[in-house]
C-alpha cells in the first residue's frame, strides 16, 4: 500500500506454527464452524478471486522491508512464498508500480519479480488460474487518462502479461482524479483490464468515483484501504457502508497491522526498521490484552493470532484481506485462516477490546 517509487520498464522513477484447515480442532478444542471457501466476486464485476489474497508490497523492498536489504536468499523465499500460496488456493495477487524503489540501492520492482514467479510457474503449470491486481501512482506530474493507459503498459511489461485483472488508483490525485478514472475505463475497454478499483479513497470520492464508472456501464469493484482489527477507520469514516451499499468490494492492506497482530512484537521486542517508530513499545503495551484475547481465542480453535485476526475481517462480509507473504511458512498459515468463522459473540468481544487501543496513523491520503 504504502508510497515509494519504482523503476522498470516505468522510466520516471519508473512462535509462529502454520496449521492446516481441519473439519475439527484438536482433542479438547472448541468445534470450528467450517465453512466452503469459494472465490468471490470483487464488486459488480465478473472478477473472482480467493477470499484472501497476497500483497506483495514487501517484494523487492528496501527502504521499509526487509532491513533495508534485498538478495537472492530474499527472492527465493518470496519465491516460496507465491509457489506456496498458489498451492494452498491463495491465487490473487497484489502489487503496484512504486513497490520496490528504483531510488533505494538494491531493491526489484516487485511487478518484475511476480511477472517472473508467474512466469515460471506458467511454465511447469500452464493450466494455474492467477488474478493480479497492480496500482497506477497519481503522482503530481501525471496528467489525464492517457497518463493511466501509459502507466499500465510500462506494469504490464513488467508483469510480462498482456492484461491485468484489477487495475486501481492507488491513491487520489492533487488534481486529474477525473481523467484518472476516465483513463481506468479507457482500459477496461481495451481490454487491458478486466475490473478497475481504487485505494484509499474517502467515501465522498468513492461515491464520484463509482457515478462517474457507472454512466459508462463499467462497475467499481473494489476500494483498497488500511483495514484491521487494530485499524477500523473505514468503518469509522463511512467507506465500510458505502461499499456495502454500493457492491463495492474492500480490499484490506495491512490486515495483520503489518505482523503486529501476530503476536510475534512485545514490548521487549518492538519490529525493527520503521515499523518500530509506528509499533513503539508503548503501543504493544496496550496491545497486549487484545493479544492475549486473540490467543486465547485461537487456542479453542487450534489457530494461530494471524489466522484469528484475518478470519476476523472475513466475518466483516465483503472484505477481501490481502497479507504480505515472505515466506512459505507466512502462505500457509494464512490459508488456516479460511475454512472456519468465528462467533458472532467473539468477533464482538475482540471489537469491544480493540475499541480501548488508539489506533497508529494510517495513509494521510485517506482524509483527502
Amino acid at each position: 500500500m504504502a508510497l515509494h517509487i519504482s523503476s522498470g520498464c516505468f522510466t520516471m522513477m519508473c512462535h509462529s506454527r502454520a496449521h492446516r484447515i481441519r473439519a475439527l480442532a484438536s482433542e479438547g478444542s472448541a468445534t470450528l464452524n467450517t465453512v466452503v471457501e469459494e472465490k468471490v466476486k470483487l464488486g459488480g464485476s465478473d472478477l473472482k478471486v480467493s477470499r484472501v489474497g497476497i500483497g506483495a508490497w514487501s517484494w523487492g523492498d528496501t527502504t521499509y522491508w526487509n532491513n533495508f536489504e534485498w538478495n537472492d536468499r530474499s527472492e527465493k523465499a518470496a519465491r516460496e512464498a507465491f509457489n506456496v500460496s498458489i498451492d494452498e488456493g491463495l491465487t490473487f495477487f497484489d502489487t503496484a508500480e512504486v513497490y520496490g524503489s528504483g531510488l533505494a540501492l538494491g531493491a526489484i520492482n516487485s511487478e518484475t519479480l511476480l511477472g517472473r514467479f508467474i512466469k515460471e510457474r506458467k511454465e511447469k503449470d500452464p493450466d494455474v488460474e492467477i488474478a493480479v491486481a497492480t496500482k497506477f501512482a497519481a503522482l503530481p506530474w501525471r496528467f489525464g487518462r492517457q497518463s493511466v493507459l501509459t502507466a499500465l503498459k510500462d506494469s504490464l511489461c513488467r508483469l510480462e502479461l498482456t492484461s491485468v485483472d484489477l487495475y486501481q488508483l492507488h491513491w487520489p490525485g492533487v488534481w486529474g482524479n477525473e481523467g484518472y478514472i476516465d483513463g481506468l475505463g479507457d482500459a477496461v475497454e481495451k481490454g487491458l483490464v478486466k475490473a478497475v478499483g481504487v485505494s484509499n479513497y474517502s467515501e465522498k470520492r468513492l461515491r464520484e468515483a463509482y457515478e462517474k464508472l457507472k454512466k459508462r456501464g463499467i462497475p467499481l469493484a473494489a476500494n483498497q484501504v488500511n483495514y484491521s482489527l487494530i485499524y477500523r477507520a473505514p468503518e469509522e469514516n463511512g467507506v465500510k457502508a458505502a461499499c456495502d451499499e454500493l457492491g463495492i468490494t474492500i480490499i484490506a492492506y495491512s490486515p495483520i497491522a503489518q505482523g503486529v497482530l501476530t503476536g510475534k512484537y512485545t514490548p521487549d521486542k518492538p519490529p525493527s526498521g520503521p515499523r518500530g517508530r509506528i509499533y513503539t513499545p508503548e503501543f504493544l503495551t496496550r496491545l497486549q490484552p487484545l493479544l492475549n484475547k486473540i490467543t486465547e481465542i485461537g487456542d479453542k480453535y487450534d489457530k494461530t493470532p494471524t489466522q484469528v485476526s484475518l478470519n476476523w475481517l472475513v466475518a466483516q462480509g465483503n472484505v477481501v484481506p490481502i497479507p504480505g507473504a515472505k515466506t512459505a511458512e507466512q502462505a500457509e498459515e494464512f490459508r488456516g485462516s479460511l475454512g472456519w468463522r468465528l462467533t458472532d459473540e467473539e468477533v464482538a468481544e475482540l471489537r469491544s477490546l480493540a475499541s480501548e487501543i488508539k489506533p497508529v496513523i494510517g495513509f494521510p491520503v485517506e482524509k483527502l
